[in-house]
């Protein structure tokens, strides 16, 4: 996208499509919000989602006008929202829905240290305490302990105590604050103080810690900060029905630092939200702003300052880049140090349950096939059938003339029940099929003739070499092929008599490894399917649905190091990633000829 007339002239839109242009430094995750808001802004009306920039700008405009910065070398003057923050504020209430109610029924905002994140949640919880225009509403702040739930509780009790800002030129009354006034009523002396009262409305606003909840809450706004301290979501799972069962606005609000892998709650909150900005979630109810800085950026993350903004986007504005230099330059001589600064600071999620392979090297790899363009090549297919109504998927590997392999797999799934599923895998299978990534077909099981007509037809047009093949459910397979005509045989190995059509080989999907006849095997395709990808020897045809299958994987390995995908311990659907590694080990096996590398087989094999 580049910038164009026909954006809104407001400061949100201004501020996304800066990211966009490059003219703001910001990692991956929030420009692809920013992409997203601008797309949403173009398209979002088809699904009844309406901008409304005059909504962002009241919203912007109770900041500066009643609330004054607390702490720091700004106190007692007016809060203007941070850049990021006009983004936020502005994206959190300017969309609107086609009923007329807010948009977003959740937020997630994670930033590095130090930027601001309390500040913000406590103004848009008086904000829509109050002046939103909900009459009774009910704000509440909530934590995993008392403590927690009163930073940003603190924070909006400091905003009610604070002068009122005036006009400039206007002398600054520090007896003219919102209590003082009477607008509202702060329960509780100095830092004990647990509940906002606004006489007004009859609204509310109480700081709770996790476990507590009043009976039949209805919110109106749910803020939780510091989700890396969560220990257990069921709090917070408990806040989120009742937001939904809210008939008109209502929104729960989400703020934490980068979890470590050890903090679940905060790293299975914060995983979902990316998925959300990368578009591999479609949840028109989510807002993400997730600052972080990218993962090229990791490795000499400490000599790099022009991508600490990406992580700290408060930088140089009202956290000075002193602060963090410090913060280096200790990490530099303490690894303990060293490993917080990274996480904590720039949103390195240091002992994070990572891709199977290093993700730099699965993306470099990652490319356009044209299959027309490979005609003539030697072509080895992979093929992985879904029990019922899963995914079944089907890869094919070309080996190129330039010696490198090229990789195209197919996805079927069933239409019954295509939406359940979606929800149920957190994947977003309807955008898939929209995108022609995922091909549903009628009836709830896959009718595996669709399959096999894909096969004959790659048959038809490829020098193909033969069909390697996980037997579970393969006699269905061979029935529809039967049906369609088109002729397979089973290979059982050498000295036996070959048959007429394709040749079909099975392929072992755990981790021992058999060494006659070269069998195909898990352990051996995967090590051949990384060395590919190591030397960057191989193409994989970029798609959305091929990476979440990358990202859901999980390998296990036995006392000999053999490793295998597992897929009841992976976080997702994986089939694609089991295909792409079957097809590489059948490209690369010399199965049937030649001979076998002792010093591999003594390493590898286990006896069967």
């Amino acid at each position: 996208m580049h910038s164009s007339d026909r954006w809104p002239n407001d400061p949100t839109t201004a501020w996304a499509q800066a990211v966009v242009d490059g003219d703001i430094v910001a990692g991956d995750l929030v420009r692809l919000t920013c992409e997203r808001q601008l797309r949403d802004i173009r398209d979002g009306e088809k699904r009844g989602l309406y901008w409304r920039p005059e909504r962002a700008s009241r919203a912007l405009a109770f900041f500066p006008a009643v609330l004054s910065i607390t702490e720091g070398a700004k106190a007692g003057k007016p809060f203007h929202p941070l850049p990021w923050h006009v983004f936020t504020i502005g994206s959190l209430f300017g969309w609107r829905t086609a009923v007329d109610r807010m948009r977003w029924r959740n937020a997630w905002m994670e930033t590095g240290k130090g930027q601001a994140k309390s500040p913000l949640m406590a103004g848009i919880g008086l904000y829509m305490m109050a002046w939103y225009g909900v009459p009774r509403a009910k704000v509440f702040a909530i934590g995993q302990d008392k403590n927690t739930a009163n930073v940003l509780f603190k924070d909006a009790a400091a905003m009610c105590r604070a002068p009122i800002p005036v006009e400039d030129g206007e002398e600054l009354d520090d007896g003219d604050t919102l209590e003082a006034r009477g607008e509202v009523i702060i329960r509780g002396e100095g830092d004990n103080a647990w509940k906002i009262e606004h006489p007004e409305t009859g609204s509310l606003f109480q700081a709770l810690a996790n476990g507590d909840a009043p009976s039949g809450p209805k919110p109106t706004l749910v803020c939780a900060d510091e989700i890396h301290e969560f220990k257990s979501n069921t709090s917070l799972e408990i806040w989120r029905a009742a937001i939904a069962k809210m008939p008109g606005d209502a929104l729960m609000m989400l703020g934490t630092n980068t979890p470590a892998s050890t903090q679940f709650v905060g790293t299975d909150y914060s995983e979902f939200y990316q998925k959300v900005a990368r578009g591999e979630i479609r949840d028109d109810e989510a807002f993400s702003f997730i600052a972080r800085v990218d993962k090229a950026d990791r490795e000499n993350v400490f000599d790099n300052e022009a991508c600490w903004q990406k992580a700290l986007p408060a930088l140089g504005i009202t956290f000075p880049i002193e602060n963090i230099r410090g913060q280096v330059n200790t990490a530099r001589q303490i690894l303990s140090t060293a490993l917080s600064v990274k996480r904590l600071y720039f949103g390195i999620p240091i002992g994070a349950s990572e891709f199977w392979i290093a993700e730099e090297a699965w993306n470099a790899v990652q490319g356009s096939v044209d299959v027309e363009k490979l005609k003539g090549c030697k072509c080895w297919l992979s093929l992985d059938l879904s029990q019922k109504n899963d995914l079944t998927a089907l890869s094919a590997v070309w080996l190129g003339p330039d010696d490198k392999l090229y990789v195209k797999t197919w996805y079927w799934t069933t239409k019954d029940g295509l939406a359940d599923r979606a929800r149920k895998d957190q994947a977003p299978y309807d955008l898939w099929v929209e995108q022609g990534y995922l091909t549903p077909v009628d009836g709830a099981v896959i009718d595996k003739t669709f399959v096999a007509a894909q096969v004959a037809e790659l048959c038809s047009a490829h020098d193909v070499q033969f069909l390697a093949f996980d037997v579970a459910g393969m006699a269905d397979f061979e029935a529809a092929c039967e049906r369609i005509g088109f002729e397979t045989w089973k290979y059982k190995g050498l000295g036996e008599p070959e048959g007429y059509g394709l040749k079909l080989v099975s392929h072992a999907q755990g981790t021992r490894v058999a060494f006659e006849d070269k069998q195909l095997c898990m352990p051996r395709s995967i090590e051949k399917l990384e060395d590919r990808i190591l030397t960057k020897t191989i193409v994989i045809e970029r798609s959305p649905l091929t990476y979440s299958c990358a990202a859901n994987a999980y390998v296990t390995s036995d006392g000999m190091k053999n490793r295998a995908f597992d897929k009841k311990r992976s976080r997702g659907r994986i089939d694609g990633m089991v295909t792409i590694a079957m097809g590489v080990g059948a490209a690369t096996n010399e199965m049937g000829g030649g001979s076998i590398d002792i010093d591999d087989l003594i390493k590898n094999a286990v006896v069967v």
